[in-house]
């Protein structure tokens, strides 16, 4: 792929992103919006145009010690000074208003996009997968700061260049019709260059746009590393807090301290190697601004000295040349902000493209029925990277039923209940489910999730916490037996790290038991329990889905938990051709 090529494929990449919010629910407020900053940025070079002249009145005052025309200039200085302070305020003002609606937009949209179908499931489970492209990492980050980066840089980087644009249309003629025409002898010959400092100019920043590429080009790639060694050193301390107690007593500071030091020592190094390439583009850019400075001087001294132009012409077309300098200039003097928007868009971009790239799980839902029958036809589950893990057919599940699956660790119970799930993408085959399933089924993890907050919100997880009653919380949490934290429903805490492996067990055994679901799977729920805790809770369960109706389905490997259940699903060894296990009905 040629430059040419590359360029267009990245401005696809940024309409991509771009477009879809000025074409939103929103459209109207983001184009008026876009719109007045627009024009306000089209009055800021009306501005600079007329400061511009009334540099030449003012400085032909100067020199010509005209008192009453200097007093007056200072004057007219006063509101033209006071008009570009108006609209340089709105102007900041829309502009941040406008990155702020965007962001929430975009934010609101990735955020649904991350949350739906499971999306940031799978994208984790891809991570592992062997044999398929990596997902993009650190998802947190491409939502909480690549897109408030993208906002702000694609709005800032495109309103500074209108601006460019149009202060070099509208200075470029003045600096033509004040430059003149530069005339010279060559070889026998007499030529004359017209509007000569126009022509120094473009030549003047071409040669220094070219220079800043092929300096500042390896910061692109730099700034990409950047954010995401930053975002893995973030993510590996948020994962200390987490697993704090964990840590603490497998005594595993120095490890953790090791780990953290190796990702700290990648942001380290690479931040070393961008600010060295930041520093090789700062000589560069500073050294070609300073010289910017006195080079239309330079260039005018000869007319000014011969007496063709007065000191106003000249400071005006140093104003002029400065103008069409900036905007010739402008992608040098934005290149360093040019290529971390690059790594910012490529990130995301591809953020997007994973969403596009998710595998759906294939399982073919046969419409429900009224019969109360979970019915399993055909049912291939693989691990991630397609390598085959179990096999299933004519097996069923009725209303009524209390059912344990059982096999060999790792041969693949916890994967069948997310195949049941509908979240493990590797599965294939046909499901009938009953007509009420996904309404009123409830899985318990072994280790299960509580959001921070208060107890009552961490109970009824995720319905809202104004759903149930007090005495419908403190009833779950007695049958869960957790009598003592009856009384601590509005507090706050961060209940997955306050309570113990089995309280936290038990906390989910009393969502279930408020909820009243009628299909129930529990994936070693009560592992943390002690056997006479475990019995009770499972009486109650047992009791919940008898008074629903409904089915209990276990993974389990104690004998008191298999007391509970009258059927059982077995996984056994497969065949080498075919998956590892095999699961049967005993």
């Amino acid at each position: 792929m040629n430059k040419f090529q590359s360029f267009r494929a990245f401005a696809r990449k940024v309409l991509a992103l771009a477009v879809p919010y000025f074409n939103s629910e929103e459209k109207w407020r983001a184009r008026g919006l876009l719109a007045a900053i627009i024009v306000l940025n089209l009055a800021a070079v009306y501005m600079l145009v007329l400061l511009n002249e009334w540099n030449r009145v003012f400085y032909d005052a100067l020199q010509n010690k005209d008192q009453v025309t200097f007093w007056r200039e200072l004057g007219r200085f006063t509101y033209l000074a006071f008009g570009f302070i108006i609209i340089a305020v709105y102007r900041f003002y829309l502009r941040q208003v406008l990155e702020m609606r965007w962001r929430t937009w975009m934010t609101k949209h990735y955020l649904d996009r991350w949350l739906a179908n499971k999306a940031f499931y799978q994208l984790e489970l891809h991570r592992f997968a062997k044999g398929t492209e990596a997902p993009p990492d650190n998802p947190d980050q491409r939502i909480a700061e690549d897109l408030n980066l993208f906002t702000s840089s694609t709005l800032g980087l495109s309103m500074g260049l209108l601006s460019s644009v149009i202060t070099l249309v509208s200075f470029v003629g003045i600096l033509w019709t004040l430059s003149g025409s530069f005339s010279f002898d060559f070889n026998g010959g007499s030529y004359t260059i017209p509007g000569f400092m126009v022509w120094m100019a473009v030549l003047y920043c071409a040669v220094g746009s070219v220079l800043a590429h092929y300096i500042g080009r390896p910061q692109i790639k730099l700034n990409f590393q950047q954010q995401r060694v930053e975002a893995d050193f973030r993510v590996h301390l948020v994962r200390v807090r987490e697993y704090s107690e964990s840590i603490a007593l497998d005594r595993g500071e120095p490890v953790e301290r090791g780990y953290l030091g190796d990702r700290f020592g990648a942001v380290l190094d690479n931040y070393w190697k961008l600010i060295k390439a930041q520093k090789r583009l700062i000589w560069f850019t500073n050294g070609f601004g300073q010289a910017a400075v006195v080079f239309p001087f330079i260039v005018a001294a000869p007319r000014f000295f011969s007496g063709a132009i007065q000191l106003g012409e000249l400071m005006q077309i140093s104003s002029a040349f400065g103008r069409v300098q900036d905007s010739l200039s402008w992608f040098v003097d934005n290149y360093d902000a040019l290529a971390a928007w690059r790594a910012t868009t490529d990130r995301i971009t591809s953020f997007e493209e994973s969403f596009q790239a998710l595998q759906a799980a294939p399982l073919q839902s046969v419409p429900a029925t009224e019969a109360d029958t979970l019915q399993i036809d055909a049912l291939d589950l693989a691990l991630p990277g397609g390598v085959a893990l179990m096999s299933a057919g004519g097996l069923s599940l009725k209303a009524g039923d209390s059912l344990l699956v059982k096999g060999p660790s790792g041969s693949g119970k916890s994967t069948l209940f997310r195949a049941l799930a509908g979240i493990w993408p590797w599965a294939k085959g046909k499901l009938q489910k009953p007509a009420d399933f996904e309404q009123r089924v409830m899985f318990l993890p072994q280790r299960p999730y509580f959001p921070v907050g208060s107890l009552r919100k961490a109970l009824a997880y995720p319905e809202p916490a104004d759903r149930y009653g007090d005495e419908q919380l403190r009833q779950a949490l007695h049958d869960a037996l957790l009598p003592h934290l009856a009384d601590r429903l509005d507090e706050e805490d961060s209940w997955g790290q306050k309570l113990s492996g089995g309280e936290q067990q038990r906390l989910a055994v009393a969502r279930a038991l408020l909820k009243q679901p009628r299909w129930l799977f529990v994936d070693e729920a009560t592992s943390a329990l002690d056997e006479t805790a475990e019995h009770q809770v499972y009486e109650r369960l047992q009791a919940l889905v008898r008074a629903q109706n409904g089915a209990l389905v276990s993974i389990a490997h104690r004998p008191t938990v298999a007391a509970f259940h009258a059927r059982r699903w077995e996984l056994e060894p497969g065949t080498a051709e075919g998956a590892r296990f095999v699961l049967a009905a005993r």
